[in-house]
C-alpha cells in the first residue's frame, strides 16, 4: 500500500461495471482492529487499495496503513480482511484510534464516475464549505440560487438547447458534480449538460414556475449544476412574431459550483452561442477548474495564518430573536430609486469609499440598534468577496465558486464621526482583498480550532452579499440587436445560504439598488426592522451625512416619513428536521425486528422509499434521518426491540456505522450493517437487507 496519494485533476480509477454493496459484521470487530467485510458485486482490486489509499490520507493515521486479503466466497460474493502494517495511532491516553469502519465502507461503494474516463478534481477548501452547509440543511427548500431576465423577439426552442449544449462542451464547470461518498471530488463529465426546460404561454403563471423551481433545488452530486427555465419562446401561430409576448427566463444554479458572476459569465457564452447557430468555436476553456485548484494549492498559507491569528476576529453578532416564526424560510425586499442610488454612489466617493463600505456601515448599525447596545461595541458579520481579485492569469472570466464570505468587524462607537465608521471599513476591504482565496471555515481552525463536540460548527450571524457583475460586450448586444432581440440585464431572485440571514443587494436594469433579505430561522419581522432601517440610513445619508455628523446622530434617525416601507414578507413553511424515525412499513409480527434506512447527505428520499416497498421480509422498515448536532447518534433507535438491520445508500456509511458503534457499547446486540452504492437497485438492495436480517434473528 501506499500512503500520502493526493491528487488535483487526475483521471478516475477503473472499476468493474455494477455497483458494490457492503456488509459489516460487527461482532467480528474489536475498538481498534480493522473489521471483516462481506463484498457484494463486482469487486477490483485496484479499486480497494485506492479506497484504503483515500482512508490513509482522509484519517492521517502516521505510519499506518493496512494489507488487503480477498477470499471469493461464492458468484460476486467475496470477504475482505486487512491486516495492520504500521503501529498504531495512539490518541493521548485513550488508546488506539478506533478503526473508521464507515468511512471505510463509504469510499468501497462509490460508484464510478461514468462511462468513459473522467477528470477528477480536488474541491476548494470553499467548495467543501458551501456542500457541507448543505447537507446540513436538507429541509431548506430549494438550495439553489436564481437569476431571471425577460427575453424580447424571436426564440427558437431548438437552437436554445442547442447553444446550451455548446457552452457545455467549452465550460468543464457545466458537466461537474460532486462524487457520491465522504471526500466530495469533483467529477467531470463527458457528455450531458444544463437541463433545459420550456413552458408555453399561459401555461404556468411567472411566479409559481420561480417558487416551483426554488422548491425541486438542485443536487450537486448529479451532473448540470445549471438548470435553464423558459416561459414562452417558439413559434405561436395565432400571433405575429413582433407582436409575441416577451418569454421569461430562468437561471438556477448550485452556489457549490457556480456564483453569480459565473453564471452571467456562461450566459454571455450562450449569448455568443446563439448567435453563430448553437455552435462555439474552438475547445475547452482555460484556466479551468483544475487550473485553479492546482494554482491554490501552490499557494503558501503562512502569511494568510499571521494575518487572521494577528486579530482573531470575534464571534459573529447575533440576530434578535423576537416573537416571530422560526421555523420557516422567507424573503424581504426594498429599493432605493435610480436618484437614491446615485446620490449615496456620489456621497461613499466622495469620502474615498464605494457604496459597499456605506451598506456594511448601515448594516452594523442596523444590528447594533436591534441589539439595544450603548457605548462602543464591536458588531461582526460576514461580507462576501468576488475570489477575482488573484494573480491568476483569466480569473476574471472562470465560471465557478469563488465568492467567498469574509469575517468583518465594525467598530461602533456613538461619539466617533460617521467618516470614521466608513473610512474603517474601506482599510479592512482592502486588508482583505489579499487573501480572498481563504475560506472561512480555514481562519476558524487557525483561530477557533474545531471540538469533538462540534467539529463543523454552524454558520451564525448574518451575510451581507453586494453583487458587482460582468458587463456583456458590445458585440453581443448588437449582435442580438441585429436579430430583433432585446434581453434584459439578469436580476437576482435572492439567495439560500446558511447564515441565518443573507442580505443581498444588486442594482436592477434602471440603476436602482435592490435590497432582497433571506431567512433561514429567523423572525421575518425581526428581518424587516433591519432591512427597513438600514434602507431608510441609506437613503439619508447623503442628504444629513456632514463631517461633523457622528454615529450616534446616524442611529437616532427615525424611520423616514412617507417612504416606501419593504415589500411584505413571503413566507413558506418549512418542514421541521425530524429526529425520531419515521415508519415506512409495519412489522408482519410483534417482535420481527426493524431495519432501519439512515437517509445520507444527497440521498432522494424517493430511492429509500422504493427500497422499503420491495422490502419482503417481516421486520419493520423505518426511515432515519441524521440526528441533530450534539445529540447521540444511537438515540431515536434506544428501546427498538428485537434485531435490528441498519441500511444507507453511500455517503451515510460513517452515521449508520456510528449509531451501530453506539448501541453496542451500551450493551445491546451488534446490529447488522449494509452500506450500497447509489446506483444499487432497490430490489437488490433490499434482498440484501432480508439476507443479513435473517442472520440477525
Amino acid at each position: 500500500m501506499t500512503t500520502g496519494h493526493s491528487s488535483h485533476a487526475t483521471p478516475a480509477q477503473a472499476t468493474p461495471v455494477g455497483p458494490m454493496t457492503v456488509v459489516v459484521d460487527l461482532a467480528r470487530q474489536g475498538a481498534d482492529t480493522p473489521p471483516v467485510l462481506e463484498l457484494r458485486g463486482p469487486v477490483d482490486p485496484h479499486r480497494i487499495d485506492a479506497a484504503l489509499d483515500r482512508l490513509d490520507r482522509l484519517t492521517a493515521r502516521p505510519g499506518r496503513s493496512w494489507h488487503p486479503r480477498l477470499h471469493r466466497t461464492g458468484p460476486g460474493h467475496h470477504t475482505l480482511h486487512l491486516t495492520a502494517t504500521g503501529p498504531h495511532e495512539r490518541t493521548g491516553t485513550t488508546g488506539p484510534a478506533p478503526f473508521p469502519t464507515g468511512l471505510l465502507a463509504d469510499l468501497l461503494t462509490v460508484g464510478p464516475a461514468g462511462p468513459g474516463p473522467a477528470a477528477r478534481i480536488e474541491p476548494t477548501p470553499l467548495q467543501r464549505e458551501l456542500l457541507a452547509d448543505a447537507d446540513a440543511h436538507p429541509g431548506i427548500e430549494g438550495w439553489c440560487e436564481q437569476l431571471a431576465l425577460t427575453w424580447r423577439g424571436p426564440l427558437d426552442p431548438g437552437r436554445l438547447a442547442t447553444a446550451w449544449q455548446s457552452v457545455a462542451e467549452h465550460e468543464k464547470v457545466l458537466r461537474s458534480a460532486f462524487e457520491d461518498g465522504p471526500e466530495p471530488w469533483i467529477v467531470c463529465h463527458r457528455h450531458t449538460g444544463p437541463e433545459v426546460l420550456r413552458f408555453p404561454h399561459g401555461s404556468v403563471q411567472w411566479h409559481a414556475l420561480v417558487e416551483a423551481d426554488r422548491r425541486r433545488g438542485l443536487d450537486p452530486r448529479r451532473e448540470g449544476p445549471l438548470r435553464v427555465t423558459v416561459l414562452g419562446g417558439g413559434t405561436d401561430p395565432a400571433r405575429a412574431q413582433d407582436t409575441a409576448p416577451p418569454a421569461g427566463v430562468l437561471l438556477s444554479f448550485h452556489p457549490a459550483l457556480l456564483d453569480d458572476w459565473s453564471v452571467r459569465l456562461l450566459l454571455h457564452q450562450f449569448y455568443r452561442a446563439y448567435l453563430a447557430d448553437g455552435t462555439l468555436p474552438g475547445g475547452e476553456r482555460r484556466p479551468d477548474l483544475g487550473d485553479y485548484a492546482r494554482w491554490l494549492a501552490a499557494q503558501d498559507p503562512a502569511p494568510a495564518q499571521q494575518f487572521w491569528q494577528a486579530a482573531p476576529p470575534g464571534p459573529a453578532t447575533e440576530l434578535t430573536t423576537g416573537d416571530g416564526p422560526h421555523d420557516g424560510t422567507g424573503q424581504i425586499r426594498a429599493r432605493l430609486t435610480p436618484g437614491q442610488s446615485e446620490r449615496l454612489r456620489a456621497w461613499a466617493a466622495g469620502h474615498g469609499c464605494p457604496e459597499s463600505s456605506a451598506l456594511h456601515a448601515v448594516w452594523a448599525l442596523a444590528l447594533y440598534r436591534a441589539g439595544a447596545l450603548a457605548g462602543p461595541s464591536e458588531i461582526r458579520f460576514s461580507a462576501t468577496v468576488s475570489g477575482r481579485g488573484v494573480l491568476l492569469d483569466g480569473i476574471e472570466r472562470l465560471p465557478s465558486a469563488l465568492r467567498n464570505p469574509l469575517p468583518v468587524t465594525a467598530s461602533i462607537d456613538p461619539t466617533a464621526p460617521v467618516t470614521a465608521l466608513l473610512s474603517g471599513l474601506r482599510d479592512q476591504a482592502l486588508d482583505l482583498a489579499g487573501y480572498e482565496w481563504v475560506s472561512q471555515g480555514r481562519i476558524r481552525s487557525w483561530t477557533q480550532p474545531a471540538t469533538a463536540e462540534s467539529p463543523n460548527p454552524a454558520r451564525t450571524g448574518s451575510l451581507v452579499v453586494f453583487e458587482h457583475r460582468p458587463h456583456p460586450p458590445e458585440d453581443l448586444t448588437m449582435g442580438l440587436a441585429a436579430m430583433d432581440i432585446q434581453v434584459t440585464t439578469p436580476e437576482t431572485l435572492g439567495a439560500r445560504t446558511a447564515f441565518p440571514l443573507t442580505l443581498v443587494a444588486h442594482r436592477d436594469e434602471k440603476g436602482g439598488i435592490v435590497l432582497t433579505a433571506s431567512c433561514v430561522d429567523t423572525p421575518l419581522a425581526d428581518a424587516k426592522d433591519l432591512l427597513t432601517y438600514a434602507v431608510g440610513a441609506l437613503r439619508e445619508l447623503p442628504h444629513t451625512a456632514t463631517p461633523s455628523t457622528t454615529v450616534g446622530d446616524l442611529l437616532a434617525l427615525p424611520p423616514t416619513p412617507g417612504r416606501t416601507p419593504p415589500t411584505a414578507p413571503r413566507t413558506r413553511s418549512r418542514p421541521r428536521r425530524r429526529s425520531r424515525p419515521a415508519q415506512l412499513r409495519p412489522a408482519a409480527r410483534p417482535g420481527a425486528g426493524t431495519v432501519c434506512l439512515v437517509r445520507g447527505p444527497g440521498t432522494p428520499l424517493s430511492s429509500l422509499t422504493r427500497v422499503a416497498y420491495a422490502y419482503e421480509g417481516p421486520e419493520a422498515v423505518l426511515l432515519l434521518h441524521p440526528p441533530p448536532a450534539g445529540q447521540p447518534a444511537a438515540g431515536p433507535l434506544t428501546g427498538l426491540q428485537g434485531p435490528l438491520v441498519l441500511g444507507a445508500f453511500c455517503g451515510a456509511g460513517q452515521t449508520a456505522y456510528d449509531i451501530a458503534r453506539d448501541l453496542v457499547a451500551a450493551g445491546g446486540r451488534p446490529p447488522g450493517m449494509v452500506l450500497t452504492a447509489t446506483a444499487s437497485p432497490a430490489a437488490e438492495f433490499a434482498r440484501i437487507l432480508e439476507a443479513v436480517a435473517r442472520r440477525t434473528r
